[in-house]
C-alpha cells in the first residue's frame, strides 16, 4: 500500500500541516473510515465482533460550535483562528474544512472590524488588551445563531455600535454575549456573561427532542453524528414501558429524554450543577414527566439504589475521555442491570473498562460511529448483557 501524504489526498486541507487539528488530512475520507475500523479491530476485536463503521455522507464543515482565538502578529496585522497543535501559537483561519461556513464568517468578519472600533486584542505575555476569543454556535436544524465574544474585561465603551454593525453584517445572528474572563487561564470562558442582544442562548433539536444551549452548555458538536450515535444506542438497549433506566455522566440529558420516549422510567446523574441544571430545563422544555435528574456521583448513586433494594434494567454510561473509574465500574456491577450501553469517545479506555466489564458481561454489538471526520477520534457504541455468572 502506498503510503498517504498531504499531497497525495486532493481533498486535504492547505492549513493541514500548520493547524495540526485533523490529523488524517494525509487520507481520503475513504481511507480514513478503513483506518478507524482497523484501529478499532485491533483494540476491541477480542470483545466480539466489531460493525461496521457508521461514516458520514458528507464529512465536512460538521462543527456546529466554532472557537477562535484573537491576537496580532509582529506587524500589527489583526489575526483570529486555533492555536497550533501543542502551542499558543495562533494559526490565522479564514476558512476550515470541518467548521461550520456561517461560524466561520462571522468570525472572520469580527476580525476585520476591530480597527475600526480600535477594539485591541488581548496579549497573553502583557496581559493587556480586550478580545481573547469569540465563539459562535449555530442551531443545525433551527438555525439560531450565537456570538459570544470573550473579552478580559467587562469595559466596553463601543458595545452598542458593535452590536449594531455586527447584526447588520449577520441577521441571522439571533443573540450575542459578552463573556468576561479576566483570569490567566487555558478556559476559555469565563463567570461572568452579559446579554448584548436577543434571548442569550439558541435552541437546537436533536433526536426529534428541543434542547436550549447557552455559551457554556455542552452540546454535542456533530448532530448529524450524534443522531446516529444515539440511535444506535437506544436500538440497542430495546426498552419499553417496563423498562427502568439510569442515564450515568449525562450531561444536560440528551441520552436519557431520546430513551425517555420509550423507557417506562428514566434517572439521569450528573456531577456537574449547571449540566444538571440545564437536563431539568431540557425535560421541561420537551414536557417529559417521566425522568428525573440527580446531581450527584453516579457510582454513589447507584450503590444507594442498591442499600435501598431498587435497581435499573439498562445503564447507559457516556465518561470523558479518560474513561470510567474503577470505582464506577464496581457500582455497576454491583446493581447488575441486564443491559449496560457503553458510549466511549476513547476506543483505548473503552478497552481497558471492557476487560474489567466483561468479568460478568458479554460484549454482544460494537458499533464504530466517526463522530470527528479528519482525526483520529472515534465514538463506539457497545451493547453488554449480563451472563450467568453475574446473576445474583
Amino acid at each position: 500500500m502506498s503510503k498517504s501524504t498531504f499531497k497525495t489526498n486532493p481533498d486535504a486541507c492547505p492549513l493541514a500541516k500548520k493547524c495540526g487539528g485533523c490529523q488524517l488530512q494525509n487520507m481520503t475520507y475513504e481511507r480514513q473510515l478503513k483506518w478507524k475500523q482497523a484501529r478499532e479491530e485491533i483494540l476491541l476485536g477480542r470483545f466480539g465482533r466489531v460493525g461496521k463503521i457508521i461514516g458520514m455522507d458528507n464529512p465536512y464543515h460538521y462543527r456546529n460550535k466554532v472557537q477562535a482565538a484573537f491576537g496580532r502578529t509582529k506587524g500589527g496585522k489583526y489575526i483570529s483562528g486555533v492555536y497550533q497543535s501543542g502551542t499558543h501559537r495562533i494559526v490565522n483561519v479564514d476558512s476550515c474544512m470541518i467548521e461550520d461556513e456561517t461560524a466561520d464568517s462571522i468570525t472572520v468578519d469580527i476580525r476585520n472590524m476591530l480597527p475600526a472600533f480600535r477594539i485591541m486584542t488581548y496579549d497573553e505575555d502583557k496581559r493587556t488588551g480586550f478580545l481573547r476569543h469569540v465563539l459562535i454556535r449555530r442551531g443545525f436544524t433551527t438555525g439560531e445563531v450565537m456570538a459570544v465574544l470573550v473579552a478580559a474585561d467587562s469595559y466596553f465603551p463601543m458595545k452598542k455600535k458593535f452590536t449594531a454593525a455586527l447584526l447588520e453584517r449577520h441577521p441571522e445572528i439571533t443573540t450575542i454575549v459578552l463573556n468576561i474572563n479576566p483570569k490567566d487561564t487555558n478556559l476559555v470562558l469565563g463567570d461572568r456573561e452579559e446579554v448584548l442582544y436577543g434571548k442569550g442562548y439558541i435552541e437546537d433539536e436533536l433526536c426529534g427532542l428541543r434542547f436550549a444551549i447557552s455559551p457554556k452548555s455542552f452540546y454535542q458538536i456533530n448532530p448529524v453524528q450524534t443522531e446516529k450515535l444515539y440511535a444506535k444506542a437506544i436500538e440497542y438497549a430495546a426498552l419499553d414501558k417496563d423498562t427502568t433506566v439510569i442515564d450515568a455522566y449525562c450531561g444536560i440529558g440528551t441520552i436519557g429524554l431520546a430513551a425517555a420516549k420509550t423507557a417506562g422510567q428514566v434517572i439521569g446523574v450528573e456531577l456537574n450543577r449547571d449540566a444538571v441544571h440545564d437536563a431539568i430545563s431540557n425535560a421541561k422544555r420537551n414536557s417529559m414527566k417521566n425522568i428525573r435528574f440527580y446531581c450527584a456521583d453516579a457510582g454513589d448513586f447507584m450503590d444507594d439504589m442498591v442499600t435501598q433494594g431498587e435497581r435499573a434494567d439498562v445503564v447507559f454510561m457516556d465518561p470523558p475521555r479518560s474513561g470510567s473509574s474503577r470505582k464506577f465500574i464496581d457500582s455497576l456491577l454491583n446493581m447488575a442491570p441486564e443491559k449496560v450501553v457503553y458510549i466511549s469517545c476513547n476506543p483505548e479506555t473503552l478497552a481497558r473498562d471492557l476487560r474489567l466489564i466483561t468479568k460478568k458481561y458479554k460484549a454482544q454489538k460494537i458499533t464504530p460511529v466517526d463522530m470527528f471526520p479528519h482525526t483520529h477520534h472515534v465514538e463506539t457504541v457497545v451493547l453488554m448483557t449480563r451472563n450467568n455468572a453475574g446473576k445474583g
